[in-house]
């Protein structure tokens, strides 16, 4: 069994998942990296490419000797647990889940939206399917204390957005989900919180701005910034919730979203 903690991030070819996955080997992790790898998905409900077997392979080269990547959809939850089974094969514990997977579809009124299954399966079901077969693994493992589980919400977690309904639907119930996840831990020394970010220089982001039919950059007047953040940014202080030090944000949301509103 390794010394050090192993981390499984999902979304991890790219945007705030990768950034996550690389930052966490920075700090010395062995980190295996999940994506589903689905490109042109258009059964997830996305309108827009997802990222591919070459994005993961990329993260993959970067991680080196630190990391493993394993394609896998988080709405298969067998894939999820031969992800986890993998971090045991090759270092015997599992100490940290991110989940970060998730897309964003919309751009009309609820009564005339039918993303918000689709948004559901992937942004809250990939949430729980990741939560069910990773803190089992943090529950048996050597050192529940320093065990975290982060999910990636978002400012629409928190309030209501023009034309995402859905999507805004999804990342409320993803905090609701990490509280409840909190509440459950009582007392294991497991914690769970959530990072919701803001506008963020993502595949993502670009995808919401053509919703709205603007450019990406217009969205950073949402933000008290006035600008949009940097998915290492988010990676840092997704990175200080899965630290020792992040035991006390247990329960929380923490708002890394440059004062949207």
């Amino acid at each position: 069994m390794s010394e050090e903690r192993v981390a499984l991030v999902t979304g991890a070819a790219r945007g705030i998942g990768a950034a996550v996955a690389l930052r966490l080997a920075a700090d010395g992790l062995r980190v295996v990296a999940v994506d589903s790898c689905a490109g042109v998905a258009p059964d997830t409900g996305a309108g827009y490419p997802l990222a591919g077997p070459a994005q993961l392979a990329e993260i993959g080269e970067r991680l080196g000797d630190r990391g493993v990547t394993v394609a896998a959809d988080v709405r298969d939850r067998g894939a999820l647990a031969a992800a986890v089974a993998r971090a045991h094969a090759d270092w015997g514990r599992l100490d940290v889940a991110v989940a970060a997977a998730a897309i964003v579809a919309g751009g009309r009124p609820l009564w005339e939206d039918d993303s918000l299954g689709d948004l559901l399966d992937v942004d809250v079901v990939g949430v729980w399917n990741t939560a069910a077969v990773t803190v089992p693994a943090m529950l048996a493992g050597p050192d529940p204390a320093r065990c975290r589980f982060v999910a990636i919400a978002s400012a629409a977690g928190q309030r209501g957005l023009f034309h995402l309904t859905a999507y805004c639907s999804a990342k409320h119930a993803v905090v609701g989900l990490v509280r409840g996840l909190a509440a459950d831990l009582v007392g294991t020394g497991v914690t769970a919180c959530a990072v919701a970010p803001g506008g963020t220089r993502t595949a993502m982001l670009d995808a919401t701005a053509e919703l709205y039919g603007v450019a990406p950059a217009d969205l950073a007047g949402n933000q008290l910034l006035r600008d949009l953040l940097d998915p290492a940014e988010l990676a840092e202080v997704v990175a200080l919730c899965c630290s020792d030090a992040g035991r006390s944000l247990n329960g929380a949301v923490v708002a890394a979203d440059g004062g949207f509103g």
